[in-house]
């Protein structure tokens, strides 16, 4: 497997800057930040951009492989709002084939407690997805639907649901334990008897709990604010979620693509060490895990 460092972990580093980090921390690859006015992303339809990433891609040797956009609105019931965000994802798409990524994050729509007509919005997620599903197929690109709080696919199951009623391999299932563990959803073996078919990407973090037994609770899509933070974040390996089980049964699974290291720095900075530490670190972690999995797979 590929480990990659998300974009995510460096809100005070350029792109270029970022991916020379992650060359020094001994990853092999990037997911970047599609978002406008974050220093550590790439602007939405910019081009010149993207083309400068590139290059810097090419000269640290580590290939941007994922774009990870914001947008929510491809759930809206505003036809407007709804069109905007579409476009949106095609410009991610379009973005992503320049670079030569092969993976887009999805966030699948917004949704929070206290919401209503979901069957309509669900069907205009639908529609979303069943309409770029083609487009990022002729792309090369696969769009990944995240496990994420504030979504239509927090759980396993919702977002298991939502990729076999799209039926098209360019959508798949992003794979994050840690959103579902603080979520209070599924455990990875429920998560993977659920959609572990259909992994497209996995998101690699980890946490632990302030209060376990505190209800979930996020009025934000992106982050958890400090207000409702139940867990603090931690690097890989020094937390709850059980990595080395997890790995072993995404080698189960035949999974063997990347994992995306998503230090969450950029909205936890007091939780984590230094990015340079903070990647470094997890990459030894799990480089160590998949080094005891092939040990015990040779030994059989």
């Amino acid at each position: 497997m590929r480990l990659a460092g998300h974009t995510l972990g460096t809100p005070d580093h350029t792109v270029p800057q970022a991916l020379e980090l992650f060359r020094a921390a001994g990853l092999d690859a990037a997911e970047v930040i599609y978002q406008n006015d974050y220093k550590s992303g790439l602007p939405l339809g910019d081009r010149r951009a993207a083309m400068e990433a590139l290059k810097a891609a090419e000269n640290a040797g580590i290939p941007i492989v994922g774009l990870t956009p914001y947008t929510t609105a491809i759930n809206s019931l505003d036809d407007a709002e709804w069109h905007k965000a579409v476009d949106e994802f095609r410009g991610a798409i379009d973005t992503a084939h320049l670079l030569g990524a092969d993976r887009v994050r999805v966030y699948a729509g917004s949704w929070h407690p206290g919401d209503t007509d979901h069957a309509e919005r669900w069907a205009k997620l639908r529609k979303a997805l069943e309409n770029l599903a083609p487009e990022a197929a002729q792309a090369g690109v696969a769009l990944c639907v995240e496990n994420h709080f504030g979504t239509m696919t927090q759980t396993a199951a919702d977002t298991a649901a939502l990729v076999r009623e799209i039926a098209h391999p360019a959508v798949r299932v992003l794979y994050d334990q840690a959103n579902l563990t603080f979520t209070h959803d599924e455990n990875y073996e429920q998560a993977f008897a659920i959609q572990g078919d259909l992994i497209g990407h996995v998101h690699v973090k980890d946490l632990i709990f302030t209060d376990p037994n505190a209800a979930f609770r996020a009025t934000e899509t992106a982050r958890v604010n400090a207000s409702e933070r139940a867990v603090r974040s931690r690097v890989v390996g020094n937390g709850v979620v059980p990595w080395s089980g997890i790995l072993a049964a995404l080698q189960q699974h035949d999974y063997d693509d990347v994992l995306s290291i998503e230090l969450e720095y950029r909205w936890h900075p007091q939780d984590l060490p230094a990015p340079e530490d903070g990647f470094r670190e997890s990459a030894t972690v799990l480089r160590s895990m998949l080094t005891d999995l092939a040990e015990v797979r040779n030994a059989r």
